[in-house]
């Protein structure tokens, strides 16, 4: 039903109205061209879309907000190349790349390429890791693909090694439980890996993932681990400052 400019606009406008509400006062916002373009959507029609919508979100509600493009990981690097040379008539219009959809059997490795290049044109960097993808997706995100933000993270929790170089270099993890136990990768979220790496010293954060779909939206997420991880005042508080410390474009 995604079409035209104007369904775009309405789409996007909608979820930042639904983020306002709920207290957000910065959203970073994946979206996936290759999920558009497979249909004949123009560039254009999704970008301006997003784009006129997000302008006037900020001017409504003062909400702040920007794209990042993500590559669907069950295609080949090829198409992403593809992807991202035609995103570049668009550069104004997003502040970084992602990696996205299926994770196992599609390592991190198989998109260097990309993110090379993403880099090279000035982009923030951060991949899908470790959520059902095994802990060497994590190291290979960070070392072969040089990403700041780990998105999901979970399994990190199985290496010390992951977990003292996440706390040293100060690498945030967006962590999504809802979407994690929809998915079946935390069947019981009493046992969510974000307590551990809280403790530790990690830059956690709560997050939306797909909240439409997965049917839980920030507050959902907050709500929910506050229970099940008995999370005190305090320590509810740590996550939402660690979630605009780890902004792309932070706000203080």
């Amino acid at each position: 039903v995604l079409r035209t400019e104007e369904d775009y606009y309405d789409l996007m406008l909608a979820y930042l109205q639904k983020a306002h509400i709920q207290g957000v006062v910065r959203a970073e916002i994946f979206f996936d061209p290759q999920g558009h373009t497979v249909r004949g959507i123009p560039w254009k029609n999704f970008m301006l879309g997003f784009t006129r919508a997000r302008a006037e979100a900020q001017d409504l509600w003062g909400i702040s907000s920007d794209l990042i493009l993500s590559f669907l990981r069950h295609l080949p690097e090829a198409d992403a190349l593809k992807t991202f040379a035609a995103a570049m008539d668009y550069r104004a219009m997003f502040i970084g790349i992602g990696l996205d959809s299926s994770e196992l059997g599609y390592p991190p490795h198989l998109f260097k390429r990309v993110f090379r290049e993403a880099a090279d044109a000035g982009l923030y960097l951060c991949a899908h890791a470790g959520e059902e993808g095994p802990v060497e997706y994590i190291w290979q995100a960070l070392d072969i693909l040089g990403v700041q933000r780990i998105d999901h993270g979970n399994n990190a929790s199985q290496d010390s090694a992951l977990v003292q170089r996440l706390v040293r270099d100060k690498i945030p993890l967006t962590m999504c439980p809802l979407s994690n136990q929809r998915l079946c990768n935390v069947l019981d979220l009493s046992q969510h890996q974000l307590r551990s790496m809280l403790d530790k010293g990690v830059v956690v954060t709560i997050n939306s993932d797909d909240p439409a779909y997965f049917g839980g939206y920030i507050n959902d997420n907050y709500q929910v681990l506050a229970r099940e991880l008995q999370l005190n005042a305090a320590e509810i508080r740590i996550l939402a400052q660690n979630s605009l410390a780890a902004s792309f474009t932070a706000i203080n």
